[in-house]
């Protein structure tokens, strides 16, 4: 069976401050989470680098999230977590 699984992501940003936010819905679960990138004023402005790092700072927040629930499950379907 294959499934595809799409994950929102919505970037806010100026010269110096980058915003990411991140949902994703799986299977009735809703998820979200942000990253955030500031620009030190003695580097020259190069916005993707911003970019990447909210982007990647939001997904290892998703990540988190999802292994967390992940061992929820786990741990309701078999108690062997507690």
């Amino acid at each position: 069976m294959h499934k595809h699984i799409t994950i929102e992501v919505g970037i806010d940003e100026d010269q110096d401050n980058t915003l990411v936010h991140v949902t994703l819905d799986l299977r009735g679960d809703h998820f979200d989470a942000t990253g955030r990138a500031k620009r030190n004023p003695s580097d020259r402005s190069i916005p993707v680098i911003g970019e990447e790092l909210a982007l990647a700072r939001a997904l290892g927040s998703l990540e988190e999230q999802l292994m967390d629930r992940a061992y929820e499950r786990i741990d309701g379907a078999t108690g062997l977590l507690g």
